[in-house]
């Protein structure tokens, strides 16, 4: 019975402490713009804040569903409340948080895999932090460097190649499951360019056919 009421205790007390530091995030974030506005006395215009908003921020709710629900179950409580506050999800606590899970063997959605996925997020917001702490100092001797025309085509393969050698080490344990997920996906993007920008509404499209194909693939012993 102990063992029962501690993990509860701790999940209420994940779930109290995330609360407070998401709507806490939230109301800092808005702090900002509203004290420049107060101290301005510069006010947006209601009716072109309005238009702005109905035209950008139902993409923005869209995605924020679908992150809610493709990436609190592979990143537990704790991740994902810890994930959401220091942002950056797709293209550093996810990945970092498969690795991880990949390293240590263990499986979201378990005790010890939530526990590698709030530590693997946590280490990650920390390294980001001082990444961008040593960044600041040397923005300055670096901007040369870094706004080099020949450095340009690398800075833009980046996030491709952060995906791809996490994508060749997470298809590598079961390749078969993959390809049908990968061929619709990247025939639906050459065939509907546009669609690109909105890359992340589909991967919920691509995680439902991922799951229909190894279903339809275990059925008939192909797995």
């Amino acid at each position: 019975m102990s063992a029962r009421q501690n993990a509860r205790s701790y999940e209420d007390t994940t779930h109290l402490l995330g609360k407070i530091w998401v709507w806490g995030m939230g109301l800092v974030l808005m702090m900002f713009p509203a004290a420049v506005c107060v101290y301005y006395d510069a006010w947006p215009d209601a009716t072109a804040l309005l238009k702005g908003l109905l035209a950008i921020a139902p993409m923005y709710w869209a995605v924020g569903i679908i992150e809610v629900l493709t990436y609190v179950p592979m990143l537990g409580a704790g991740g994902s409340y810890l994930g959401f506050i220091t942002g950056s999800l797709t293209m550093l606590k996810v990945p970092c948080t498969l690795a991880a899970l990949d390293r240590a063997k263990v499986k979201s959605g378990t005790p010890e895999g939530e526990a590698v996925a709030t530590i693997a997020i946590a280490v990650s917001s920390m390294v980001t932090l001082a990444i961008i702490f040593v960044g600041v100092l040397l923005i300055v001797p670096l901007s040369p460097i870094l706004e080099s025309p020949r450095l340009a085509p690398a800075f833009e393969q980046l996030l491709p190649a952060l995906f791809g050698g996490l994508g060749v080490a997470l298809i590598g344990r079961n390749w078969k499951i993959a390809i049908v997920p990968i061929a619709l996906m990247v025939g639906l993007f050459i065939a509907v360019p546009s669609l690109a920008p909105s890359a992340a509404i589909f991967v919920p499209v691509a995680a439902g056919v991922a799951i229909l194909a190894a279903r339809i693939m275990y059925q008939k012993g192909w797995l």
